[in-house]
């Protein structure tokens, strides 16, 4: 009997750790038709998926909900920030790092169409 309780018990625990959206994606899906979005999401995900998990928190803060115009996403990029590290040419050359930027903005306008009620 105490197997049983302990079992619905644990079952019980499990559930409610659980998140309402499990198995719900988080944005829209992100539009990589344009060849220089898509060249960015692979740099994306080679440097900053890491600590930036879909432009979410992961190690690193979330920049998905911050209004950043792209010269300064650029110029962290560039001089890092706090722990960010600095991306210098030698690493992300100008035109990935166009690139990177174009996909960042498509990453975060994703992000705003989910969030955005449907009419």
């Amino acid at each position: 009997m105490k197997t049983l309780l302990y079992t619905l018990l644990l079952c019980l625990f499990l559930i409610a750790c659980g998140t309402a959206k499990r198995g719900e994606p988080a944005y829209a899906p992100v539009n990589v038709s344009e060849p220089a979005v898509a060249q960015g999401q692979v740099v994306f995900n080679t440097y900053c998926t890491k600590c930036h998990p879909g432009g979410e928190a992961g190690l690193a803060p979330s920049f998905n909900d911050k209004p950043l115009p792209g010269f300064l996403i650029r110029f962290q990029i560039r001089h890092g920030l706090g722990v960010m590290p600095a991306f210098k040419e030698q690493v992300i050359s100008d035109d990935e790092l166009d690139n990177l930027i174009a996909y960042i903005k498509t990453l975060k306008k994703a992000k705003d169409d989910k969030a955005a009620p449907a009419s």
